[in-house]
């Protein structure tokens, strides 16, 4: 996701990296090629006009031809107007809202294979760690099996799941509202039905559906693939339904990205939660301020803290402390490591999220999914003694560890190199941290 909008980005500002100033010309040269990184990203083309000319009125107003740093005085303006494209000046009005008196309903609208069910349940899993349980209302008849993933994915994540014989979405939704209020839930998330393309018999149903659970939240759920039809998409259901919020699916696919840039801008409606994966848990608040820094290759220090803090509590971290400054780090806690690193997403994604890396890594750079595998492989083709001791892997013990994981005695012995060498950094930053865990390895 902005791999290509950020590359196009980061040579535009390098070129004026290390000049005493910039002339207007330069910077008009330098604005026309952001307007084409924006509109090659599928950001439509009023929206890439009207950012060029505000980066250009804030530009020339910070008097930035006369500053001595003009790369990164317009890098600062760059930043704040895509902050500005991206979602709205209070980052509250991007949070769920929630109402007065329960249930609060959310309702979730889209096209037909945008992802609605999936992201109901998604959505519904967040909000019951925050400490909200939600009915789940199946209101998609249309749609083979839509009713039978609804409950799959309700039973998966340990939450009760309304649906109703018939063919009235507008009547199964309003026995459902009732039913969360019969057991006292505080959540309604409605999944309705979509269709291939927008008609008036789709915006009908869900006008009438929207009138009888009268919902906190119409969220759309919009595939980031789309590209600019993304936004006309938005513009559509916006004004039949006025959504308050997106939630925009595949942002961690191949996209380039021109949705999540042009949807506030068409709407005004903000991107509330980004889809990043296909597991249940692959569901993140949106943050403007984040993915702007992010496409400008600042990193993303917070979301990567966050992402860690979730899979890593207080003891656990004291307890892989200890171990570190007693040197007793094992391959058993190497491959505990390794599996939470996973659970985070890519490697190549997270690296990416530190400060300065995407600039420096190669543009081909991925980690792999297939070495960690053979990682995980060749640990747990070990006995218990060899992961507690690599010391006693003799040469037919790597023999017979490649044999059972199904690779080559070199990569058996890589495996152990890069372990040794693990365990004395780990063990050295322990030491000069005074018995803190290294900050790098967990994020902290």
């Amino acid at each position: 996701m902005f791999d290509q909008l950020s590359d196009r980005l980061g040579a535009i500002f390098s070129r004026l990296t290390g000049r005493g100033k910039v002339t207007e010309a330069e910077l008009n040269e330098a604005l026309r090629e952001v307007r084409v990184a924006l509109l090659e990203a599928d950001v439509s083309l009023s929206a890439a006009r009207a950012f060029a000319a505000r980066v250009k009125e804030k530009a020339l107003g910070s008097d930035v031809l006369a500053s001595l740093t003009p790369q990164q005085t317009i890098l600062r303006v760059v930043h704040d107007e895509l902050v500005a494209l991206l979602g709205p000046a209070d980052a509250s009005q991007a949070r769920l809202h929630f109402a007065d008196a329960p249930p609060s309903v959310i309702l979730l609208v889209g096209l037909q294979g945008s992802g609605k069910t999936t992201q109901t349940a998604k959505l519904a899993l967040r909000l019951k760690e925050q400490g909200r349980r939600s009915l789940l209302i199946a209101a998609d008849v249309y749609r083979p099996a839509a009713v039978e993933q609804l409950q799959m994915l309700g039973k998966q994540i340990d939450l009760p799941v309304f649906e109703a014989a018939g063919s009235d979405p507008v009547e199964i939704v309003r026995r459902g509202v009732a039913e969360a209020v019969r057991l006292g839930l505080s959540t309604v998330i409605v999944d309705t039905a979509g269709r291939l393309q927008i008609d008036d018999a789709l915006m009908q149903e869900l006008e009438r559906i929207k009138d009888v659970s009268k919902p906190v939240e119409v969220l759309l759920v919009a595939d980031a693939m789309t590209g600019q039809e993304a936004t006309s998409i938005a513009k559509a259901f916006h004004e039949r339904l006025g959504i308050t919020g997106v939630v925009l699916t595949k942002l961690d696919g191949d996209t380039r990205g021109g949705a999540a840039l042009s949807i506030f801008e068409a709407t005004g409606a903000p991107i509330k939660f980004v889809g990043v994966g296909e597991r249940v848990s692959a569901l993140e608040p949106f943050h403007a301020d984040r993915m702007a820094s992010r496409i400008l290759g600042m990193g993303d220090v917070m979301t990567l803290i966050e992402r860690t803090q979730a899979l890593y509590s207080e003891e656990q971290a004291k307890k892989l402390e200890q171990k570190l400054l007693r040197n007793a780090f094992t391959l058993d806690d190497f491959l505990e490591q390794l599996r939470q690193i996973r659970k985070m997403g890519s490697v190549a994604e997270l690296v990416k999220m530190i400060p300065g890396m995407s600039r420096n890594l190669p543009k081909d750079f991925t980690v792999p999914e297939g070495e960690l595998s053979k990682v995980e492989a060749i640990i747990c083709s070990m006995t218990r003694r060899e992961r507690r001791d690599p010391e006693v892997l003799d040469g037919s013990r790597r023999k017979r560890i490649a044999f059972g994981s199904g690779t080559q005695v070199s990569d058996v012995n890589r495996l152990i190199r890069q372990f040794d060498d693990t365990r004395k950094m780990m063990k050295q930053l322990g030491g000069q941290r005074r018995g803190r865990v290294p900050g790098a390895f967990l994020g902290r």
